[in-house]
């Protein structure tokens, strides 16, 4: 499974807005121009997220995207699948029933796949990974990791240019 470039974006740009103020409202277009990614692909993540209720969005010139509740109440699943969907990474074709030298049952269904199990089971996995995983946990690491002063100019460079 491979996650689309959105969903890292839009994980970083969680992490920026939930280090504004509460009253600012934060443009797309400094978000893509502070990480260097492509403004429409980016607004259209950042729009999804919005439909999703986790960010609320402003029109207008002064116009732009906030947090819709407190980093300790998303999750990071909620954003992945605010981008990616909530369908499963796997989709079973049942290829096994076109094998050969199998007798074939044509009353009642048959078991569940047993390869077809483990890749759900798999999937579960990684949800609840990212279920586990709030926005509060990942700026808690960030700011264990990055200075507090390369925090606090980057607030600073979008506050500048608002």
């Amino acid at each position: 499974m491979i996650l689309g470039n959105q969903v890292e974006w839009a994980l970083h740009c969680m992490s920026i807005l939930s280090r504004m103020p509460e009253d600012v409202i934060v443009p797309s277009a400094l978000l893509a121009e502070f990480h260097g990614v492509p403004k429409e692909y980016l607004s259209k993540a950042l729009q999804q997220l919005a439909n999703e209720g986790i960010l609320i969005t402003s029109r207008g010139a002064k116009g732009g995207y906030k947090l819709a509740r407190s980093p300790k109440m998303i999750n990071l699943l909620q954003i992945v699948e605010a981008i990616e969907g909530r369908k499963s990474t796997f989709n079973c074709q049942e290829i096994r029933l076109n094998n050969p030298c199998s007798v074939k049952e044509k009353k009642g269904r048959l078991p569940i796949c047993s390869i077809a199990a483990v890749m759900y089971e798999a999937d579960d996995a990684w949800r609840e990974v990212l279920v586990s995983k709030k926005l509060s946990d990942i700026n808690r690491d960030v700011e264990a990791k990055v200075s507090k002063e390369v925090l606090r100019q980057s607030v600073e460079w979008f506050l500048e240019r608002i």
